[in-house]
């Protein structure tokens, strides 16, 4: 079964850190999606694919690397897209 979330994450992360730290992870994990720095300053992460996978990357997405000071996750599903891969974005 196939799942989508996205999470909006708030806080104190090095960008280049925080983004690897997550793309490591969905590349282990298999989960297909992309992470991007918004102009808020959040950033955005949208990963999905195998149920199982999803749900083991999604405290990845809310806690992050070490030294990361995270002081809030907006979380929500979405509707599976069929993403091949993930992806750091760039504005």
């Amino acid at each position: 079964m196939k799942k989508s979330m996205r999470f909006f994450v708030t806080g104190s992360v090095q960008p280049v850190f925080f983004n690897g730290f997550i793309k490591n992870n969905a590349d282990k994990l298999g989960v297909n999606g992309f992470i991007r720095s918004l102009e808020d300053g959040r950033i955005e992460i949208f990963i999905e694919g195998n149920i199982d996978a999803v749900y083991k990357m999604a405290p990845l997405c809310k806690r992050g690397p070490e030294h990361s000071i995270i002081r809030k996750v907006e979380e929500r599903e979405e509707r599976y897209q069929g993403f091949e891969g993930f992806k750091v974005l760039k504005i």
